[in-house]
Parts: C-alpha cells; structure tokens; sequence
C-alpha cells in the first residue's frame, strides 16, 4: 500500500470481520510524531501556506509531489508535541485527518471499483464497547463511516486535481531543485531532494497557458507554494524550542 507512512496494521474493511467495530474519539495525534514531512492536495496549499512550508519532494522531477515540511529531522514532527497535541492553531494536512481510515488501490484482477477502504487496527480508538459503531444492525454504514468514506472520496479527488497540477508544472519545466541549509550550533542541517517553482519562468509562459493557469485556479497554488517558503524559519524556532526544552530536562533529571 503506498502513502500509508504511519499505519501500522492496515486492513480492508470487512463488514462481517468489522460488523461490531467501534470508534471513539482520541485527543492525541501521537501516530504523527515521527513524519517530518506528509503529501499535501494543492486545494489545501492556501491554508497551509500560512503555517508550514510547502515543497516538491522526490529523487527527480518526474515523481516529485507536493508536501507539507512539518521537521527538519528525520522522524521528527516539529507540530506535535510530547503530550500527542498539534500545534494550536495550526494547519493539520488531510493526509492525516483521514487516519484511521485510508483508501488503497485494489490489486489488478480484483473486481469491483478501483479503490477499497483500510483502516489501522492498531488505532487506539478502535475497539467492541467504547464508541461509535461502524455498522448498523442492518450491516449498512452509520453515519460515521460514512462521513469518514465521504472525506477519503473527496480527498482522492483532490489527489488526482493535484496529479493534474503536477504535469503542468512538469510540461512547462516550471521546478528546479532546491537544497535547504541552515546551520545550528555549528552543526548544519540538509534537506535534498526538494523542489521549488522558477519564478524567472513563470513570468516566461505564454498568453495562452498563463489564461489556462489562471481560469484553472493553477497561479493561486503556485504561489501560495512560493509564499510558504518562509516558513521554514518557523520551524527552525521550533527546533529551537524543542532543544532548549530537552536540555532543560535532561539538566533537571542530571
């Protein structure tokens, strides 16, 4: 299954296996503490351009997408804190509000429609006495499922919209590379295998592609990406932080 990062046990859902499955709520986003970085829908650029930097991450331009940069560690979300709490009035991608369920494509020669719903059952949410049902008695989906199946449909549409996105930028050679360096306590800090948009570029298109960009909404991602850049010093400070707070309890413990 691809893009499932931090789903542990991921399984189809089964009506009959699953049929007194239920679901409660848990105030704790701990499954998402170890990824810096997550994929990222260009309809969610706008809003999480104002609290996280948005890049194109991939070994070449060709399988580059787009992705909300959350660390600048590996296994390490800057955004959730040791308690399992996001940021406060923070952007939270919906590559991770769709947990604990996920929709995986079948495998070739499995009938029926092309993607299945999984879930984690290793959420700690799950269980057979505390919550709500996914099942009616009847075997129909309640309403909470359902709401949750609605999200994932919108969310693979919005998946393909940004496949869409992703070949324009490639057919009009809009991307170039981008290494990201800082430098702390004389240590240095490397992020590759990033790209940006040339902005040189994208005031060369033509008429024509530039009126296609602007009726297809294409300028408005473009720079919502360029204006997130900055961003990256956000989550330099919060680095900061969280290494001021880890040393001052590593000095209380000591």
């Amino acid at each position: 299954m691809a893009e499932v990062l931090f789903y542990e046990r991921p399984v189809p859902l089964n009506r009959t296996q699953h049929k007194d499955l239920r679901i409660k709520g848990v105030p704790s986003m701990k499954f998402a503490a170890k990824v810096h970085s997550v994929p990222l829908t260009g309809v969610e650029f706008p809003l999480a351009a104002r609290d996280v930097p948005i890049l194109f991450a991939g070994t070449s331009v060709a399988d580059a997408g787009p992705m909300a940069l959350l660390g600048l560690r590996q296994d390490e979300n800057l955004l959730v804190d040791a308690d399992g709490q996001w940021a406060p009035n923070v952007y939270v991608p919906a590559f991770v509000r769709r947990y604990p369920f996920v929709l995986a494509e079948k495998p070739e020669g499995q009938e029926g429609d092309d993607f299945t719903v999984f879930l984690d059952e290793a959420f700690e949410g799950f269980g057979e006495n505390e919550g709500e049902r996914l099942f009616k008695d009847d075997g129909t989906d309640s309403e909470v499922l359902s709401r949750a199946v609605s999200f994932l449909g919108e969310f693979q549409q919005h998946v393909a919209r940004t496949h869409w996105f992703m070949d324009q930028l490639r057919k009009h050679d809009l991307l170039e590379p981008r290494n990201v360096r800082l430098q702390k306590d004389g240590n240095a800090i490397n992020l590759n295998g990033l790209f940006v948009v040339n902005e040189d570029k994208l005031r060369q298109l033509d008429e024509k592609t530039a009126h296609e960009f602007l009726q297809e909404g294409v300028f408005g991602w473009i720079y919502s990406h360029l204006l997130s850049l900055p961003n990256i010093d956000r989550l330099a400070l919060r680095l900061n932080e969280r290494e001021a707070a880890e040393t001052a309890a590593s000095s209380s413990v000591n």
